[in-house]
């Protein structure tokens, strides 16, 4: 048996380390822990679950990527969008939680959850399906976190008015909080008034001071010294320290696990759709290429982990790998120095965060929630094409007004509406002559024509069921309305990579109307696979009188030398098969 190098056992993300990247790493690692650790304690608010379990995101899982997965500066841990599918696909569900959310259930469940998430993304790795993510296209992305930004920004007015939530739509609790508005803390909106105000100074003036960090110390002090409970200013109150114990989710059964498991795919397509283009992103930047496939084993490693700490599903976080990058973090070393900040944080602060306001977590979070909102996006969008702001403004709506797993599944049913509606809208092309020498493509329009007595034809995409007969269409409008009787179709398949079975059929239909006119068809420049597909369905029959060529100019070349027709071609090229 041929034991593993030295090299082997370095995990993926570290290799080719150097003694220079350590300071930097440090520096990065204690950078993203003062921004990380108060956004991950936020996070357990929309996850409802306790707070050490937002910190408990950022120990193991963190750790256990850094040393499986590929990606030398993704951050994997709690992470808002995440958070916020659990908690509303637990909800939906009608999960039983005797307790309610925070209770020892519903960790439980929330654990289950990260579990089965794992077990979902090890298979995603064992069946290399890193590409799910492609699933969901970039106008129905920016809705869905615009959508999610939505919810769990509103989500948070509740606690920073320090007014009782209800409600169990979102235009209820909307209606909820503004009913109650007489009754308001102001004491409470002080403090999540200040919070917000905190973040966005140091947005705007000193981008690089963790403003989350700042604010959470600086109005825990304040909360202390006031002594705002007394004040009627809800505050977390105990919270479990050290570090967690591992065991499996306590108390769940089979049928649990059969409740969960919808909620559970939901989050592993946005696993693998956020944290896949993140780490193709940064690894771009960088001039390095990313490893999907190699990133879902740490993926998975991280939600197993996460389900046997007591924590809740776990994720590639934009926000925090682009504070990593602008930190300089240059490797995975970063991140294990934020687990062990985490781990002392954990072993001896816990016992200080007993007074800080629910209000301040609250303004934390919902300014998490404003960052995903993507107006820029959307404007672009709007700008851009109808259709494409319609499929991100579905998915937005679908998110915040139904349910975030409903969203989801939108987004993906849109994107792949998307593809056939492009595909369908395939456009179709004719080479005409260029003034002073050659030629160009111009779109097919009726009356045009690459030469007296032929069209050359080419169309932009692969064939398929959906297109097979606009495909045809086009065809048939240039072939009928061209100025001179055609005599020659060249048909320039270079695009066209794969014809399905139904599109297979309308070819063979096609090359017979086209026979019944007196018109010769040739293929220039066809793919391999194309013609390999469309021998495998049996068409070399229709196929034998039809001409191959390499490329255009030997193909436009053959028409002219061919021999013209004893009788012209019939004028009855309008007709339809």
């Amino acid at each position: 048996m041929k034991l593993p190098t030295l090299q082997a056992l370095v995990p993926p993300s570290m290799r080719g380390y150097r003694r220079a990247y350590l300071w930097p790493d440090i520096v990065a690692g204690l950078t993203l822990a003062a921004v990380a650790i108060p956004e991950v304690m936020g996070y357990t608010s929309i996850a409802r679950t306790p707070l050490a379990t937002g910190l408990y995101t950022i120990l193991l899982p963190l750790a256990l990527f850094a040393l499986l997965g590929a990606s030398r500066t993704l951050v994997v841990g709690g992470d808002s969008a995440t958070a916020a599918v659990l908690a509303a696909g637990l909800i939906v569900l009608g999960t039983s939680v005797s307790g309610g959310p925070g209770s020892e259930r519903w960790v439980a469940l929330c654990a289950l959850t990260a579990l089965i998430t794992g077990l979902f993304l090890a298979v995603a790795r064992i069946l290399r399906l890193g590409m799910l993510g492609d699933f969901l296209s970039g106008p129905a992305l920016i809705g869905l976190f615009t959508g999610i930004g939505i919810q769990v920004a509103s989500g948070q007015i509740p606690a920073l008015l320090g007014v009782k939530a209800t409600g169990s739509t979102w235009l209820e609790q909307q209606w909820g909080w503004m009913t109650a508005l007489p009754t308001l803390s102001w004491s409470t909106l002080a403090f999540g008034g200040a919070t917000i105000a905190i973040i966005l100074v140091g947005k705007l003036f000193a981008p690089r001071l963790p403003g989350s960090l700042i604010a959470v110390v600086g109005l825990l002090i304040v909360s202390i010294v006031s002594g705002a409970a007394s004040h009627g200013v809800a505050v977390i109150g105990t919270v479990t320290g050290g570090l967690p114990s591992l065991s499996f989710p306590g108390g769940v059964t089979w049928a649990d696990a059969i409740t969960v498991t919808p909620v559970a795919f939901s989050c592993t397509l946005l696993v693998i759709a956020q944290s896949a283009a993140t780490a193709r992103k940064v690894a771009m930047a960088a001039g390095e290429r990313a490893d999907v496939n190699r990133d879902l084993v740490g993926l998975s490693a991280a939600n197993i982990a996460a389900a046997f700490s007591g924590t809740f599903v776990v994720n590639g976080s934009p926000t925090k790998t682009q504070i990593l990058e602008q930190a300089r973090g240059r490797t995975q070393v970063a991140n294990l120095v934020v687990v062990g900040v985490t781990a002392l944080v954990l072993t001896f602060a816990t016992g200080v965060l007993a007074d800080l306001p629910h209000a301040v977590l609250a303004g934390v979070v919902l300014m998490i929630g404003v960052s995903l909102i993507d107006i820029r996006g959307l404007r672009t969008l709007a700008r851009r094409t109808r259709w494409e702001f319609t499929v991100a403004i579905a998915t937005m709506l679908a998110a915040f007004l139904v349910s975030i797993t409903a969203a989801i599944i939108a987004a993906v049913a849109l994107s792949l509406l998307d593809v056939i509606v492009r595909q369908y809208r395939t456009p179709g092309d004719v080479l005409v002559p260029k003034q002073g020498g050659g030629y160009t493509y111009d779109p097919a329009h009726p009356g045009v024509q690459s030469e007296p007595g032929l069209i050359v034809f080419r169309y932009g995409g692969d064939l398929f069921f959906a297109n097979a007969n606009a495909f045809i269409d086009k065809v048939e409008d240039v072939v009928s309305a061209a100025k001179d009787p055609v005599r020659w179709l060249i048909l320039d398949t270079s695009s066209i990579s794969h014809v399905d079975y139904s599109a297979s059929a309308n070819v063979v239909d096609l090359l017979h109307y086209l026979d019944q006119r007196g018109i010769h068809v040739a293929f220039a420049r066809p793919a391999p696979t194309m013609m390999a597909t469309l021998r495998h369905y049996g068409l070399t029959g229709p196929l034998k009188d039809v001409q191959v060529f390499a490329d255009l100019d030997t193909a436009i070349a053959a028409f002219r030398a061919a021999p013209l027709p004893t009788t012209s071609p019939t004028t009855e090229q309008n007709g339809k098969p």
